[in-house]
């Protein structure tokens, strides 16, 4: 006896495989990763942290 295979089955598969290689091929031309992102935030803060740390603060005659 013959299978039976469900024809919807085999398209919404080849549907997800399509979209899962165009997001890979975004990423990689695009994307950065979570963890790129999170170290790149975390180097700007700590940059605006060490600046404002060094900052003088204004004097009587208002100078900096």
């Amino acid at each position: 006896m013959a299978r039976i295979t469900n024809l919807n089955r085999f398209r919404k598969e080849k549907a997800r495989a399509e979209k899962r290689a165009r997001a890979e091929a975004n990423a990689a031309k695009y994307g950065r990763s979570k963890a790129q992102k999170e170290l790149e935030q975390a180097r700007a803060e700590k940059s605006a942290r060490l600046l404002d740390a060094h900052r003088r603060d204004g004097g009587a005659d208002g100078e900096n």
